[in-house]
């Protein structure tokens, strides 16, 4: 956390330069959810804090990554589930509120800000909260799914396990290969969750809407993203080469550094705490 001086200080920047602008376009990432109790992914210089995530390709085409990936999502669901809106999901709800937001993109997939209040939100990467199978396209909520985990997996004990950024758990490669991981009880075909995996493309209709919103914006305020994953970065070099201004709230060095015409490098939470204390 940062000290109340630091705090205050970069609070009243973010809210001078929030209030030069009607209209503003938000894009999140992990760092806002991390007051919430999940992970992120980076570290200050932008690099994997741990191996990257699973690949769509991996993903459809090697049983053993589909195990691996549906024992970890089994140990580290309920936590994932269980988290809240911290005061940064709070502070974003309230200025939509006010009519200060066009759009609240975010790159998560915990589905915090809706929970916090937010409603004209768009998930670039889906959601972890739906189920889908990619042979008839049924789609069920992830904690119905909780239960048939349990069910085929009695015995089945993971040992220690730390959380990890997507609603999966760290757990020891030996435990994974006695796990039974799920298929589609109506087609038998392969279930993944709702979120854009590597190697997949963003549905167009959500960059589609994206675009126009931020098209339509007169800033664009970055909270919580490195934005070293392009899905997120271009919407920054639009707006950049849109001659809109571009702010970026986060710890440590983002891929769009060089756009920004404000960067703080600062906690999220005590900054826009701040904000909403100022009013």
């Amino acid at each position: 956390m940062s000290s109340p001086a630091l705090a205050a200080s970069t609070s009243e920047r973010l809210h001078d330069w929030l209030d030069a602008h009607a209209r503003i376009f938000v894009l999140t990432g992990a760092g806002i959810s991390t007051g919430s109790g999940i992970p992120d992914y980076r570290d200050a210089s932008g690099a994997w804090k741990r191996a990257a995530p699973v690949t769509w390709q991996a993903f459809t085409a090697d049983p053993a990554v589909y195990r691996r990936y549906w024992a970890r999502s089994h140990v580290g669901w309920p936590a994932f589930s269980a988290a809240r809106p911290n005061v940064a999901h709070d502070a974003l709800a309230g200025l939509e509120a006010r009519g200060r937001l066009s759009m609240l993109l975010t790159q998560n997939v915990d589905g915090l800000h809706q929970a916090a209040g937010s409603r004209h939100v768009v998930d670039l990467h889906g959601r972890l909260d739906t189920v889908i199978c990619l042979g008839c396209g049924d789609r069920q909520p992830r904690k119905d799914l909780q239960p048939r985990l349990a069910a085929d997996n009695p015995h089945w004990c993971p040992g220690d396990a730390g959380m990890a950024p997507d609603g999966d758990a760290d757990i020891a490669a030996d435990v994974v290969a006695a796990f039974v991981p799920p298929h589609c009880l109506l087609c038998g075909g392969l279930l993944k969750p709702d979120v854009v995996f590597f190697g997949e493309n963003v549905p167009r209709a959500r960059v589609a809407s994206a675009q126009a919103a931020l098209q339509a914006s007169d800033a664009m305020l970055v909270i919580g993203s490195s934005l070293m994953v392009y899905s997120g970065f271009r919407f920054a070099r639009m707006a950049a080469d849109a001659g809109r201004p571009l702010a970026i709230l986060n710890r440590g060095t983002t891929r769009a550094d060089a756009l920004a015409t404000l960067k703080l490098d600062a906690d999220i939470a005590d900054t826009l705490a701040g904000l909403e204390a100022g009013g």
